[in-house]
């Protein structure tokens, strides 16, 4: 019989964490444990206001559901289960861990997918002034930066992270912070300083203006994405897709949205929510069908969970099954 443990906790972020939409100084994730008697399988999410979700609501969802997986609830039944979203996710690579562990291989063995290898990811400088950015980027020492932008003057940041660390590869989100009135504008300032993605510039709610406008750096769509049936949706107004295993609900969904995504013509960005490392590992199984890997969470914690994936300057190494999977 598997049983089911749900718990919330908390890790402060190292200094503040800022986006266009506010500033947070600590993370607090749900944690899945799921027992046979024999192994134990875990999972990692993180609820999210934007999308309705809150810590208390995802863990009365999960502990709702311990009679269903006393009864022999399967991973494959979930997505009939749940809709997609941070509870299903935790319970989705909790069952993938546990599969794992029971069959004796890894999880990408079981997923059908390459072995993940060593990945560049990239390291997010929280909105800020342009002085402070410029000075983050300076300091961060790694080569591929994700600028959080989505306010006015965001082309004197741009400005000043550029010549305060020209050799450096960037990336922009804006997260919903930008308008149809200067989207124009901002996205010229990007292509002239030389990024080379802008995650999310408009709202989702008004997206639909991205297949009237010229695209000077691709753009990536974060929060108009979620599962396989908002696909359709996103072509045509986009050029890739940041696939978090919070949003589709799950490592299952999340390869499917990938594989039909890239089928589109779509390229893949696999992206996280700042949380610990039990929340990267499985996303790191799509990071070999990725352009781009944002899986910096840990390194924006002021201490990850242990055991914990390996960070070595801007490489991120495949998990241990000691960690997941």
């Amino acid at each position: 019989m598997t049983r089911i443990k749900v718990l919330a906790e908390s890790f402060p972020i190292r200094g503040s964490f800022t986006i266009a939409r506010g500033s947070k100084s600590e993370a607090v994730v749900v944690r899945v444990e799921l027992r046979d008697g024999a192994h134990v399988g875990q999972g990692e999410c993180v609820p999210y206001a934007r999308y309705g979700e809150s810590v208390a609501g995802v863990v009365e969802t999960l502990i709702a559901l311990a009679g269903r997986i006393e009864a022999g609830l399967r991973r494959d039944e979930l997505q009939l289960t749940l809709p997609p979203g941070a509870a299903r996710n935790a319970l989705d690579c909790a069952f993938w861990d546990l599969d794992a562990k029971r069959a004796g291989v890894r999880a990408h063995e079981l997923a059908g997918l390459p072995a993940p290898g060593p990945a560049l990811t990239a390291f997010t400088i929280s909105l800020d002034t342009p002085q402070a950015m410029a000075e983050a980027a300076r300091a961060s020492g790694h080569d591929l930066l994700k600028l959080k932008l989505g306010t006015e003057g965001d082309r004197a940041r741009l400005r000043a992270v550029r010549d305060a660390v020209p050799g450096t590869r960037l990336i922009v989100d804006a997260n919903e912070g930008w308008t149809v009135e200067n989207i124009a504008e901002n996205l010229a300032a990007c292509a002239r300083a030389g990024v080379e993605l802008v995650e999310q510039p408009l709202p989702a709610a008004r997206d639909a203006a991205l297949a009237d406008i010229p695209h000077p750096v691709p753009i990536c769509a974060d929060e108009s994405a979620h599962g396989l049936d908002g696909l359709p949706d996103l072509i045509g107004r986009y050029d890739a897709l940041n696939i978090k295993l919070d949003k589709t609900g799950g490592l299952t969904e999340a390869i499917e949205l990938a594989r039909a995504a890239q089928a589109h013509g779509l390229d893949i960005m696999v992206g996280c929510m700042v949380a610990t490392s039990l929340a990267m590992a499985p996303a790191m199984l799509l990071a070999p069908l990725a352009r781009f890997v944002d899986l910096d969470g840990p390194l924006l914690l002021a201490q990850d969970r242990a055991p914990a994936l390996r960070y070595e300057g801007s490489v991120v190494y495949p998990p241990d099954p000691a960690l997941w999977g």
